[in-house]
């Protein structure tokens, strides 16, 4: 069982960047019918942020961490690792956390490696950074989880385009002996893996000609094979069932109950996924904060996002004790508990070309 904790690395610091163009799902013509209304208020979408085309996830990333870098105030040269989680890399190859590392002007001994995950890769991505520095002792860590799925997804789409916004994370990680404990919990179910997929573009099925012709579904949404697809009722019965369970084992190891949590941080999935999780484990609305009306399901940075959204003043004073769950495409989830003080977190900011 993945249920484990990792002992003298803490949580320094989160920082978000988002384009800055903006697109209400209310004025795309794809909604303006009775049923595009009823889905805009079923997953709770009023708007997001959609990246220009040569707006890469890696380019949110970097300017969300250079903000953190310069507001802390540490040295690049003492950041011994960089972790780089996304479903949209700049190339196959090279692998972008190179680049990242060129880019923010790392030290050259700095360990650095892609994830591919989508949208449980925040809490995955702090497992492995922060299991890694626990063993190795780096001073810093910083971890990048960023997606501009817009591009993944057809815009005649009904089922997938109204949910989706693009954003990048930064967050930074201490080595600290005798501070509080992460605690984990990591699961994964690849027989579902067609709930969320994008058939075309990898080495199983290779872009063609093909791969490009659009198709329409039973239900009217048009996507080509090179589109991801989304099974909502799938993912809706997927998320319900683990996540509950998962947050539960994780606050089962502290010897803790939902009451003893300043915040869960969920994967801003839905709407109605996460007010049916909330409601099953009795969690009020101040403990749960949700940003998915304006910034849309961004996948794996969801969460820092959320923060970065919604928690800046809070977080940013004081200590909390928060849970943080990831869960989505693969099918994978994932769950963390982490003490806090006095964390710095950014308000989001606005990419700058």
């Amino acid at each position: 069982m993945a249920l484990f904790s990792v002992q003298n690395v803490k949580v320094g610091g989160m920082a978000c960047c988002v384009p800055s163009t903006i697109e209400v799902n209310a004025e795309n013509p794809l909604f303006q019918d009775e049923e595009g209304q009823k889905i805009i208020k079923s997953v709770g979408v009023r708007e997001k942020r959609i990246a220009d085309d040569d707006c890469c996830s890696s380019d949110l990333c970097c300017q969300a961490a250079e903000k953190l870098i310069l507001d802390i105030g540490i040295n690049k040269e003492d950041i011994g690792c960089l972790i780089f989680v996304t479903q949209t890399p700049d190339y196959r190859l090279p692998a972008t956390s190179c680049l990242l590392q060129d880019r923010l002007g790392l030290s050259k001994e700095c360990h650095t490696i892609d994830i591919s995950l989508g949208c449980s890769g925040w809490v995955y991505g702090l497992s492995m950074i922060s299991t890694l520095m626990s063993v190795s002792q780096m001073k810093y860590g910083l971890l990048l989880v960023g997606e501009t799925t817009s591009k993944m997804h057809s815009r005649e789409d009904r089922s997938a385009w109204p949910l989706f916004g693009d954003a990048g994370t930064a967050t930074l990680l201490e080595y600290e002996e005798g501070c509080s404990e992460l605690v984990f919990h990591t699961a994964s179910d690849g027989s579902g893996a067609n709930a969320i997929i994008m058939p075309d573009g990898g080495y199983r099925h290779p872009f063609s000609e093909e791969s490009l012709k659009m198709t329409e579904d039973k239900d009217g949404n048009k996507r080509a094979a090179i589109h991801s697809k989304l099974d909502g009722m799938d993912v809706f019965s997927f998320a319900i069932s683990k996540v509950p369970k998962s947050i539960k084992k994780v606050l089962e190891k502290k010897g803790l109950t939902t009451s003893d949590i300043d915040y869960v941080i969920l994967h801003q999935a839905n709407k109605l996924i996460n007010d049916t999780i909330k409601k099953k484990l009795k969690l009020t609305d101040e403990q749960v904060p949700s940003s998915i009306e304006e910034y849309g399901n961004t996948s794996g940075a969801t969460i820092v996002q959320n923060a970065c959204a919604r928690l800046n003043k809070e977080l940013s004073t004081g200590h909390h004790s928060l849970i943080a769950c990831g869960y989505g495409v693969g099918l994978s989830w994932a769950t963390v508990y982490f003490e806090i003080n006095d964390m710095y977190c950014s308000e989001i900011i606005d990419y700058k070309k």
